[in-house]
């Protein structure tokens, strides 16, 4: 259910540390931050919202004491660990501005962010990072004065977050603190996120209290969730979204976050804690639908046959909801056995069977994931925003969602479509304008307050939204057709040997793809065929395999238009990831660089033809 907690005041005059201090007066022994000590711990750390509180307020000291003033911007560049969390409230309470940048960012990505945000510290994690910070002490161009360091043996001749804390400790004052928090005004920006540039170099948003808190409660009435339910927080702060589901929300639900610091342990924790909700982006849902379904494809004959006469009763059940139809008893009767007796202990075994929530946004979702779920009763309620709306626009509900769709608008945002299709939208969530080199405000709205989204789509006769695709990453054929890309790749990707695509076309007569093996299904779809590779490479010179690519790419054109068809590809077997740099930190696709990291394959698909 929505939260029924009492709000300091009205949403759009609350600020963050406002939530804070109810969180510590009123829910003080729950559960608010938790975390693993290291890699190979045991069980949990855990601090209640009044321990937050407290070291929040010593922190905030420890920054003043180095220097920190109101509104400037403090840079951090951490994994997500404790001592991230804690600083970015810690600054919020002094009136700082953090501005988490990406773990992945080159140094020439560091040093623009550095130079445009004017930062005078930043906030490192430890060794990996200081050769990417340390020469921007001494850049002219950047105002940077000095780096604190998570780690404190990897610190150097650095200053130390242990050591701010405990400066912080001798030198806090509870008056001071509750002096400061209480000047943050609605108005007041409360962070710069850098869009994770995947055109070009990084803009700063500047979001504020007003923005995010409107956020908040409008996306909070949406979602249906237990009071005070877990969230895993596994993808990076640097990110709208999890700045929303791992700080901003549980703030105002009183929620406990479950920290996660390497993102590829996810899996784990979810089979671990077995969560209520769940948020992925696409190539998250892909990646563990891969897994389940190399999983079934170990199974005996007869159990492969059970699942799938199960998944079937919970897609028919999804489908009369989907169209908000009574479910007939004989169909609900069939899929509480199938649930009981198959779909449940598999669910159970991946940590997925206390799902009340789970969502996806960023980029278009391919509808047979979305199917695929849909067949274990888990209906991934899609949403679509961006950082300059402070995250979503519009999401589906249990009570309102088409599987496909991105849903109806939150309350208070408008939406409309321009003549060429681009999405337009206005509310008190868009933000005020791109951060300037100045500290200025570039105003990104026109004169009727709407922001041009740069995505295209279509709102149909129920209020929901349906994407095509980027503005700037649609395929302008010779011939003058507009090819959304996304949607040509995710046709491809309905093969389970497919795990990655990139369609490509733009001033050519025809399209043509790089196309990626799924390094977890395609060992199990080899293994189930008797095929024996030693690696993927020889999987993919594998005749049986390339007949199965060549097959796939025929389905896939035969429910494409002729202009969307693919007629040429190449097969490749090393998966695109954040740190081969085909694929932002938050796993939406590079289109740029992949194009120019393959620039000489993709050439020689069109082998001299226009």
């Amino acid at each position: 259910m929505p939260t029924n907690l009492r709000l300091p005041g009205r949403p759009d005059e609350t600020t963050l540390p406002a939530l804070l201090a109810r969180n510590a007066a009123e829910y003080g022994d729950l559960p608010a931050l938790s975390w693993r000590a290291g890699p190979d711990a045991a069980g949990w750390t855990t601090l209640s919202w009044a321990d937050v509180r407290r070291k929040v307020a010593v922190l905030a000291a420890g920054y003043a004491a180095l220097g920190v003033e109101r509104g400037e911007h403090v840079l951090i560049m951490m994994g997500n660990r404790p001592e991230h969390w804690l600083t970015d409230l810690a600054l919020v309470h002094l009136g700082a501005v953090p501005v988490t940048v990406y773990a992945t960012s080159a140094p020439q990505q560091i040093a623009h962010i550095a130079r445009h945000s004017r930062a005078r510290f930043a906030v490192v994690e430890g060794a990996r990072e200081l050769p990417r910070w340390e020469p921007l002490l001494d850049d002219p161009t950047a105002a940077l004065d000095a780096l604190v360091v998570a780690d404190a043996a990897e610190a150097g001749p650095h200053r130390t977050y242990g050591s701010l804390f405990a400066s912080g400790a001798r030198l806090h004052s509870a008056e001071a603190f509750e002096k400061s928090w209480r000047e943050a005004r609605p108005e007041d920006p409360l962070t710069v996120v850098y869009t994770s540039g995947t055109t070009g170099d990084p803009k700063g948003v500047r979001l504020t209290h007003r923005n995010i808190m409107l956020q908040a409660v409008h996306l909070d009435r949406r979602v249906e969730l237990p009071e005070h339910a877990e969230h895993i927080c596994y993808l990076p702060f640097a990110h709208i979204a999890e700045r929303l589901l791992g700080i901003y929300l549980p703030l105002l639900r009183a929620a406990h976050v479950r920290l996660c610091a390497d993102p590829a342990a996810v899996a784990g924790a979810v089979r671990e804690l077995h969560p209520v909700q769940f948020f992925g982006v696409p190539r998250v849902w892909e990646k563990l639908a891969a897994s389940l379904r190399a999983a079934l494809a170990r199974l005996p004959q007869e159990q492969r046959g059970a699942v799938e006469a199960a998944t079937g009763l919970a897609r028919t059940l999804a489908a009369h909801r989907e169209r908000g139809e009574e479910v007939p008893p004989a169909l609900a009767a069939s899929h509480t056995r199938a649930e009981e007796q198959v779909l449940g202990p598999l669910l159970s075994l991946a940590g997925l069977d206390r799902l009340v929530w789970t969502a996806s946004a960023t980029a278009p979702m391919p509808l047979d994931v979305v199917r695929f779920w849909a067949g274990f009763g888990i209906t991934i309620m899609d949403a679509w925003g961006l950082t300059e709306t402070s995250g979503v626009c519009t999401v589906n509900s249990p009570d309102a969602f088409r599987l496909g769709s991105v849903g109806r608008p939150i309350e208070g945002l408008e939406l409309r479509i321009a003549e060429d299709g681009e999405i337009l939208a206005r509310g008190a969530t868009v933000f005020d304008g791109y951060l300037r080199p100045d500290g200025s405000l570039e105003n990104a709205r026109d004169a009727d307050g709407w922001f041009p989204t740069g995505d295209i789509g279509r709102i149909d006769e129920d209020g929901f939204l349906w994407l095509t695709d980027r503005k700037k990453e649609l395929i302008i054929t010779s011939n003058g057709k507009n090819v959304a890309p996304a949607l040509v790749e995710n046709t491809l990707k309905e093969h389970p040997l497919i795990g990655q695509a990139l369609a490509h076309g733009d001033g050519r007569s025809y399209l043509v793809a790089l196309l990626v093996l799924d390094p977890e299904l395609a060992p199990a779809w080899a293994a189930s065929r008797g095929i024996e590779a030693p690696s993927l490479a020889a999987l993919a010179e594998h005749p049986a395999v390339r007949e199965e690519i060549a097959r796939a790419v025929d389905a896939a054109n035969a429910r494409l238009n002729r202009t969307e068809q693919v007629k040429r590809y190449r097969l490749l077997t090393e998966e695109w990831s954040p740190e081969s740099g085909e694929l932002t930190p938050t796993l939406k696709l590079r289109r740029r660089i992949v194009r120019t990291k393959y620039a000489e394959q993709l050439d020689a698909l069109y082998d001299g033809h226009p």
